[in-house]
């Protein structure tokens, strides 16, 4: 179910995505609640994090709406972003305003369908906005068959159907605004006028991540721009 005054928060806005692995320096509640406590302090509309843990942590830290997602790796299995039912079930109880799919058509671990998940989602969690990743226009149009609320591109470039795809494409976004859902434009954006170039082409909202919370990766771009200055 739409929630028109969430959405309004987000709308024309920035939202962070403050996510880190097991393993990177970055990873842990706390840093993951500072992250987004520095991210609302400077104008932030909305933060998307993984995991029950960094969730609780940031709602307890800030007061934006947070998108949740659980990321799981399970072996044989291509689908990570929420992959199951019970990944979903614990994002939501654990305090997330919308709760985000992987949006393709691919398998899931426990072999419901995307559509199973969503339509159990909004049985238990009628207050609770589903949005689904996606890769490309053709899983934007299933994930919105499948009855989820927003639509996001944040798979575009990851998936075996998206592979090449490793540049923000505006194009895409202009082709899911069509569907008649709000979307939300996410994945290689890095320069204000990517961002930009998301509002133009229709997105309700975008998410940035590794331009602003990868410290490695914000580093690393800065040291390859002056390896070869000689």
């Amino acid at each position: 179910m739409l929630n028109q005054k969430m959405l309004e928060k987000l709308h024309n806005g920035l939202i962070v995505s403050c996510q880190a692995r097991k393993g990177w320096a970055m990873y842990g509640q706390e840093i993951m609640a500072a992250f987004a406590d520095a991210a609302e302090r400077g104008g932030a509309v909305g933060i998307r994090a993984t995991e029950p843990e960094n969730i609780r942590a940031i709602k307890d830290k800030v007061n934006l709406p947070v998108i949740g997602i659980y990321k799981q790796w399970y072996d044989g299995f291509d689908v990570y972003i929420t992959p199951t039912f019970s990944s979903a079930e614990a994002i939501a109880l654990a305090g997330a305003d919308i709760v985000a799919l992987d949006g393709t058509q691919r398998v899931r671990p426990d072999n419901a369908t995307l559509p199973d998940i969503v339509s159990e989602m909004h049985k238990k969690f009628p207050n609770v906005m589903i949005m689904a990743d996606c890769d490309n226009l053709e899983s934007a149009r299933y994930s919105v068959a499948s009855g989820v609320d927003i639509v996001s591109s944040t798979l575009a470039g990851y998936t075996k159907e998206s592979e090449g795809n490793s540049v923000f494409n505006p194009t895409l976004i202009r082709d899911m605004t069509t569907l008649g859902v709000p979307v939300i434009a996410e994945g290689h954006i890095l320069t204000h006028d990517e961002l930009r170039a998301a509002y133009r082409a229709g997105a309700t909202s975008v998410v940035i991540g590794s331009a602003i919370t990868r410290p490695e990766v914000i580093t690393k771009g800065f040291v390859e721009s002056i390896t070869n200055l000689n």
